[in-house]
């Protein structure tokens, strides 16, 4: 297995992979089925998606395990089964990455809230301990706890991962712009809070996915690098902010206008750039032959 960080040192700028749940439902997820079932029942298509990222260019694909804990697991019944559905969410992106390319196990919020008593610390840190080790043995470089809201959350997440693998650890917020100006999560999280708890928890890697396209990230990167000149950033952003047109949801920024920016991206203080909501391999695709350019 290769290390994230020594891949960071040796080629400085990596690019990761884009939307994963847009193309789930391209290929018939329906509404309310679980994501992660399609690990053992549609291991094709699972596999397809992570393929298309690497075809595109990316040094990094995610798995399909985001809502992979027992506690997530169990709106479907299937909690019993999360070891099994993460390590084959692996299975399938190592298969898919071949021993040249990283993977990152994807950890996602478990949508409880500690501060409000609806689960314990030791349920939460359990659930994320077995996800984790089960994500190792199917192959994964590194965990990625991404897409988080609350300290107390993403800060278990990232011990458990670290306790139950030695891994590597990645961990990304959601921040949106406040009325003031501000960047906050929706728990109230400023960046400058997120890096000092994520990095004393253990994170390797820092940074920000989902909730803003590439303008807003470059905001949020040179404030992350205002406060730590040195930890490695992870951004993986939507294609702009999405608009409500002829009865769905549409992203509106072409591959051509993420590739565009993806410069300043890197000025700005980024080390990894990737995709969220929207993005497709075509924009992963244009982001590489931007990076080869530069």
């Amino acid at each position: 297995m290769s290390s994230l960080l020594t891949a960071l040192k040796n080629k400085k700028i990596l690019v990761s992979d884009g939307a994963w749940g847009t193309f789930l439902h391209q290929r018939g997820l329906q509404p309310g089925e679980c994501p992660e079932l399609w690990n053992c029942n549609h291991r094709d298509d699972v596999f397809a998606i992570a393929k298309s990222y690497i075809d595109a260019g990316a040094d990094i694909i995610l798995t399909n395990s985001f809502g992979g804990s027992p506690i997530k697991l169990e709106h479907y019944g299937l909690q019993d089964r999360t070891a099994e559905l993460n390590e084959t969410a692996a299975s399938i992106s190592r298969e898919a990455a071949g021993a040249d390319h990283l993977v990152l196990g994807s950890i996602g919020p478990t949508g409880v809230m500690l501060m409000m008593g609806e689960i314990s610390e030791d349920t939460l840190y359990n659930g994320f301990y077995i996800q984790a080790a089960a994500l190792q043995k199917g192959g994964v470089d590194a965990i990625c706890v991404e897409t988080m809201s609350a300290l107390d959350e993403a800060c278990l997440a990232i011990r458990a991962a670290r306790a139950s693998t030695g891994l590597e650890v990645v961990c990304t917020f959601t921040f949106e712009k406040t009325m003031s100006g501000e960047f906050r999560t929706m728990m109230g999280v400023s960046p400058a809070e997120m890096v000092q708890a994520v990095k004393e928890a253990g994170a390797s890697v820092i940074g920000t996915n989902c909730g803003n396209g590439f303008d807003q990230m470059i905001d949020i990167v040179r404030e992350i690098r205002s406060i730590d000149p040195i930890t490695p950033i992870l951004v993986h952003a939507n294609a702009g902010k999405p608009v409500f047109q002829d009865g769905a949801t549409v992203f509106p920024e072409t591959p051509d206008m993420m590739a565009a920016k993806a410069q300043e991206l890197i000025n700005s203080g980024a080390n990894i750039i990737g995709g969220c909501c929207g993005t497709t391999p075509a924009h992963i695709q244009k982001l590489v032959h931007a990076m080869r350019v530069h």
